[in-house]
């Protein structure tokens, strides 16, 4: 793993303006950069990244069982009570999972670590899927990359499939998000793209546009019945949602599904260090009312979970990372290190909410920022990466968007 210095493309701006990428510069800033790129071996793509994640999503299936059948967990993760049931039936009707990301810490000798689990609304799909594919094809053109240079993304295929094989050709879905976020929009029409291409309808309407039926069903902002309704919306806000109170009733498909909010939460972190403690791709991570009650020598926290504590606590003392279970865009993150805070986000709109604690991975360094790579994954398999990176310790909500390839195998 490697950042190369390389020379824009000339009129990059233009097109991105011609496709709609209206956010590639936000503030002043460059959002979307290529002024340089991150080169990967075939092998580290493969063995570091693709077959970890997959296999990462599998043990968060897992994992969906083991915190269903816990109402101490479904407490710690603040599932609200009145909608467990439909969570569990979710998942006992198997709601289908259309893509997910996860964030990684990866140096380019591995193992990666698993930092969080975008599980519900992961943005940052357009520029995954599309425009840093049309750069690969581009600089390719011109000369700029080795000729055999490859990308590790096969996102939008893997989405037009996943649409193809959950749905029978023909189906209407319906598309939301809140209304005047071209980053959310762009998300939404990326997938609206992959469902138009597996030969399905895709009526796009704005969140505050969705009304009910007298008969409690979802209308659009056409009055058409929504039977299928992919939301980039978090199912923590919308469970506070008066509209919340109909999800039920309304014959409504939701993607993703009442289940996913389970992984989207980063309760999971604790969830599968106790289920798969010692794993190469994951890092010490523990509710911070176990630490506490485990400190204490407090009989809160289990037994299991004490002895795990005490194996991890010199590491954890090192250096670690509080992080509320749920949060967007690195808010209310601290890291400590030593003891001392390190580093602090400067939103703390999520502050509120109970923590976790996760051992500190720090991101690897070059020429002063710091990525965290993006896998994505459709369906239960990974279909490619992303990378963001950031001067800052902590990945933001402006941090930019690196493109990447894969070198060219040498005889």
């Amino acid at each position: 793993m490697q950042k190369v210095a390389l020379p824009e493309r000339p009129h990059w701006r233009d097109h991105a303006q011609e496709v709609g990428f209206s956010f590639a510069d936000m503030y002043g800033e460059p959002y979307w950069d290529e002024s340089s790129a991150y080169a990967f071996s075939l092998e580290q793509i493969e063995t570091d990244l693709e077959d970890p994640a997959t296999a990462l999503h599998a043990m968060c299936r897992e994992a969906v069982e083991v915190i269903l059948s816990s109402e101490a967990l479904l407490d710690r993760m603040a599932i609200p009570e009145a909608y467990r049931d439909l969570v569990a039936e979710s998942w006992r009707r198997q709601d289908p999972e259309i893509y997910g990301r996860f964030d990684l810490a990866y140096d380019g000798k591995g193992p990666a670590k698993l930092l969080e689990y975008n599980a519900d609304t992961p943005t940052s799909l357009y520029e995954s899927a599309a425009f840093q594919w049309q750069w690969l094809e581009d600089q390719l053109a011109a000369g700029v990359l080795p000729e055999g240079a490859d990308q590790f993304n096969g996102i939008h295929e893997a989405l037009v499939a996943r649409f193809g094989e959950v749905f029978e050709a023909g189906s209407d879905l319906h598309f939301t998000a809140v209304g005047g976020n071209p980053e959310d929009y762009a998300t939404v029409e990326a997938m609206g793209w992959a469902a138009r291409e597996a030969g399905l309808g895709a009526h796009y309407s704005d969140l505050e546009k969705i009304a009910i039926s007298k008969d409690g069903q979802f209308l659009d902002d056409q009055d058409r019945v929504m039977g299928v309704l992919f939301k980039l919306y978090p199912w923590e806000d919308l469970l506070r949602d008066p509209f919340a109170q109909h999800i039920a009733a309304s014959r409504c498909l939701f993607l993703e599904p009442a289940w996913k909010m389970l992984l989207s939460n980063k309760g999971l972190l604790p969830v599968l260090w106790q289920m798969f403690e010692g794993h190469p791709n994951l890092l010490p991570a523990f509710f911070e009312a176990d630490v506490s009650a485990a400190m204490a020598g407090q009989g809160s926290a289990s037994a299991g979970v004490a002895a795990a504590f005490r194996r991890a606590e010199a590491q954890l003392t090192a250096g670690h990372v509080s992080k509320p279970i749920l949060s967007r865009e690195g808010a209310s993150v601290s890291i400590f290190e030593g003891g001392a805070l390190l580093e602090m986000a400067q939103n703390r709109d999520y502050a509120d909410h109970p923590r976790i604690l996760q051992a500190y991975q720090p991101l690897p360094q070059f020429d002063g920022f710091r990525p965290v790579i993006g896998a994505w994954v459709v369906g239960q398999a990974c279909a490619g990466i992303g990378i963001r990176e950031d001067r800052s310790r902590i990945t933001q909500d402006l941090s930019r968007f690196k493109p990447h390839y894969i070198l060219p195998e040498t005889e």
